[in-house]
């Protein structure tokens, strides 16, 4: 049933093409951009199994339009920023067109901070019911930590004991724990938005070359045009140190040199 209805919203949709295992050029396979056992990897294959029909029905297909990303890639780099403590939006954007492991889980694609900010302004509620069960698979595999989001605080001290099973209220005290946690991080990343938005303003990155430095064309005329002005100060100043000495020397000897006397 749910993959029927997954089947529908996904054929009604307009996104981009997201496709991980794309091959390129150079290196002809982004996941071999990483170790095998790199956390991107792991994050990408529960991402694969969750169930994600309530962030697909929040896209309305029938409005065309520009594509938008798709909801597997953004829950996935997603939940990788928060483990890994990147919380603002503009430093997000800025990871996914300059960090490998950001490039590898978006398959290439950039989306900008605006549209990370907007997919993550979601109730909590839908991003955590997606977030909590992923600790508990990575809590019940055997992990002690999530990159930077601890998931129990005992250390699992052999493969048998991940699979103990745990009280109903220690379960329940570890429920509670984890919920927390993905909401204070959740509220965290958008108290880091709204504070970048009133610092930098809304639509910009902070990090913007200026308008005459963004094309190469204008770049290099820029460029020399700066170089030829330190050129001109630096001969200016040099003219106004000879100046200077000569003023000095003057108010030294303000009569002038003595004529030597005849040998």
């Amino acid at each position: 049933m749910i993959c029927d209805i997954l089947s529908r919203m996904k054929m009604q949709t307009n996104f981009h093409d997201y496709n991980p295992e794309q091959l390129m050029l150079m290196p002809p396979d982004l996941a071999k951009w990483l170790p095998e056992d790199h956390l991107v990897n792991f994050i990408r294959e529960i991402i694969g199994q969750l169930d994600l029909s309530t962030i697909y029905a929040d896209y309305d297909g029938s409005k065309g339009g520009y594509p938008a990303y798709h909801p597997e890639m953004m829950v996935a780099f997603l939940l990788y920023d928060y483990c890994v403590g990147v919380l603002s939006s503009r430093q997000i954007e800025k990871a996914c067109q300059e960090a490998i492991p950001f490039r590898v889980l978006t398959a290439n694609q950039h989306p900008d901070h605006d549209t990370i900010a907007e997919f993550r302004r979601r109730p909590l509620q839908t991003l955590a019911a997606l977030f909590i069960p992923v600790l508990h698979i990575c809590r019940k595999a055997g992990l002690v930590k999530l990159g930077h989001v601890a998931l129990d605080g005992t250390k699992v001290k052999a493969n048998a004991s991940k699979h103990k099973a745990m009280s109903y209220a220690r379960m329940q005290k570890s429920v509670t724990e984890l919920k927390a946690e993905v909401k204070r991080l959740l509220q965290e990343g958008e108290a880091v938005d709204q504070a970048e938005d009133q610092r930098f303003g809304k639509g910009r990155r902070g990090d913007e070359l200026p308008k005459e430095l963004r094309f190469k064309q204008s770049r290099l005329v820029t460029i020399k045009e700066a170089k030829e002005a330190l050129e001109i100060e630096a001969r200016q100043k040099k003219e106004q140190q000879r100046r200077d000495q000569e003023e000095k020397e003057q108010k030294q000897n303000p009569r002038g040199r003595p004529p030597q006397a005849p040998r």
